[in-house]
Formats: C-alpha cells, sequence, structure tokens
C-alpha cells in the first residue's frame, strides 16, 4: 500500500515536457501543442567587415530584399555554447596511437597537450546561428477563449494532429523553408535544415547545458520520449 502510494505520489509530479510548448518531433518537424508547426535552419556567418564597401553593399540588398519577400515571421537565434573538445582529444589520441612514424606521433602528442592546456585556461565558446520558420494555419488571434485558456489551466494538453493534416501543413512549411534557403544563400550564407536527431539534441543542449557536455544524447532510435 505504502509502495503505491509512493508511486501515485511520483506519477503526480509534473515532468518537464508537461511545461515545454512542444508536443512532439517528428519528419524533421517540431510540432508546438497548439498544432503549429516549426522548422530550424542552421546557419553559417560570415565576416562583414572583411569585405570590400561593393560586397557589403550587395550582402546588405540582399538582406533587404529577403526581409520584404516575408510574409510570415521568422526567428533568429544566436546560441553561444561552450565548446566540447573532448572528442577532437580522443581523436587525437587515437591518431597518436595508431602513427608509425616517431617524429609525427610526437608533433600530434605535442600538439594535443597543446590543445588540452588552451582548454584548462578557461572556457571556450562557439557561437551557433538558427532561424526559425514556422507555420500557423490560424492566427492565434482566431481561436477561441476556451481553447487558450485550457492550455493555461492544463499545459500537457498536447494537440495530436492526424497524420493526414500534419502532411499538409508540412507541406506548406516547407515551402517557406524553402524560401527562406532561397534568401538566405543569396547572402553566400550556408543552410542545413536540421533533421528529427540533430531537433531532439539541440533542445536537449539548450534546457540541459552543463549535463549535455558530460552525457550526450543517444541516437534516436535508442530513445524512448514517453519514459524520458
Amino acid at each position: 500500500m505504502k509502495n503505491k502510494k509512493a508511486s501515485n505520489k511520483r506519477a503526480a509530479i509534473p515532468t518537464t515536457q508537461k511545461n515545454l510548448s512542444i508536443a512532439e518531433i517528428k519528419n524533421d518537424t517540431v510540432v508546438m501543442k497548439d498544432g503549429t508547426l516549426r522548422s530550424v535552419l542552421m546557419v553559417s556567418s560570415i565576416n562583414f567587415s572583411l569585405k570590400n564597401e561593393d560586397e557589403q553593399q550587395a550582402i546588405v540588398f540582399s538582406y533587404v530584399s529577403f526581409l520584404n519577400g516575408l510574409d510570415h515571421p521568422l526567428q533568429i537565434v544566436i546560441q553561444s555554447r561552450q565548446l566540447n573538445v573532448k572528442p577532437y582529444l580522443e581523436k587525437l589520441a587515437r591518431k597518436e596511437r595508431e602513427q608509425p612514424n616517431e617524429l609525427l606521433r610526437m608533433q600530434i602528442a605535442d600538439y594535443r597537450s597543446f590543445v588540452s592546456e588552451l582548454v584548462s585556461l578557461g572556457k571556450i565558446m562557439s557561437k551557433l546561428f538558427y532561424v526559425i520558420v514556422p507555420y500557423d494555419p490560424l492566427s492565434n488571434k482566431k481561436r477561441g477563449f476556451w481553447s487558450r485558456a485550457s492550455e493555461v489551466i492544463n499545459p500537457a494538453i498536447t494537440v495530436r494532429l492526424k497524420e493526414e493534416r500534419f502532411m499538409k501543413r508540412k507541406y506548406d512549411l516547407d515551402m517557406r523553408v524553402r524560401q527562406i534557403e532561397s534568401g538566405l544563400t543569396s547572402m553566400g550564407l550556408e543552410v542545413v535544415r536540421l533533421d528529427t536527431q540533430s531537433l531532439i539534441e539541440l533542445f536537449y543542449t539548450t534546457y540541459n547545458p552543463d549535463i549535455a557536455l558530460s552525457e550526450p544524447l543517444a541516437p534516436l532510435e535508442t530513445l524512448n520520449a514517453e519514459n524520458a
């Protein structure tokens, strides 16, 4: 009886997932609890100050044209993360062991030692740039009062879209993504759409920045979101 009460008590504790606005992640798409969709693009950066005047003007013109061509909201996110060099150091150590040439092996060892010492002096940060492309079939203003209130009262409510409706909305989202990709590449930027695994890793590292460094996320096929 005591174990049953303890089990019920643990079940009553709200999980982190219930406090997030994300319902599920599938088909390289984030499905929100209100039924809207999101796609995330990772975008490279350019050193604007190193461009000559003509190149700078061309970039500015392309950016203005890109913004003027939008007919929907867009979110730009810049993330600063501590650079995880552990896999790189492990790769160097493996190369060092496998290197038959004594001189090259010593050079790899010296370089690995240099990188390790450099990292130990302070945190090395990297900046990542993301563009979030949303798709909302209905404006939030058109939603009824009780529809909005129910999500506030019970944020765990998840709208499970039927597959046909989801694919239709994803098709419209994909068209937006292609438009955004075209506009960004015209400025000389490289664009990569995050797949399902990358999206899960992005949110995992965003909400668990410290844990993510020591406990990398497992491959998608081994995950069980229901038990997370």
